[in-house]
């Protein structure tokens, strides 16, 4: 399978996640994590992903002085996990706050795309990893229990590691 067919099976994984716990690292190496609203209405070719923010959380500062992240997206429900590590930085990109923006936003942001506490977070991924179990959960208890009395371990789902922007 090809990057990019893998590319649209991690956007099907996140698409309807309504969020993401966006861990960076503080100055002192200490990890913070903020949940935070996807605002891509597709994953482009470019692989980013982009997330709405205050300027006085100072999440933004942050993140100009290490863009190193991750995102962590799960459904339990559907029992899919996705992990995204990227490189984090601010835009002043009004077109693209003025694309993205939506009436959700709007609650936390009410002058709208120009709302001057409104700071724009671009996540370029570098690299993704999903898990994506497809087997219902009785399926998966039989399995884990062949696996525990075979001592081997229980194949499940699909596991995938992805590249991005290489």
């Amino acid at each position: 399978m090809n990057d990019t067919k893998h590319h649209e099976i991690l956007w099907g994984l996140i698409k309807d996640q309504r969020f993401a716990m966006l861990s960076h690292r503080h100055s002192d190496g200490t990890l913070h994590s903020h949940p935070l609203t996807t605002q891509n209405k597709d994953l482009g070719e470019d692989g980013c992903l982009y997330f709405f923010v205050s300027r006085a959380s100072e999440v933004g500062q942050r993140l100009q002085a290490d863009g190193n992240v991750n995102l962590a997206y799960a459904n339990p429900g559907k029992d899919t996990w996705v992990s995204v590590t990227g490189t984090a930085r601010v835009l002043e990109d009004m077109a693209k706050k003025k694309e993205l923006f939506n009436v959700i936003a709007k609650a936390w942001f009410p002058g709208g795309a120009e709302d001057p506490d409104l700071e724009l977070v671009e996540v370029r991924i570098d690299e993704a990893e999903y898990w994506n179990v497809k087997e219902n959960k009785l399926l998966q208890l039989l399995k884990m229990g062949k696996a525990a009395l075979t001592e081997t371990r229980p194949k499940m789902g699909e596991h995938k590691e992805v590249q991005f922007n290489n």
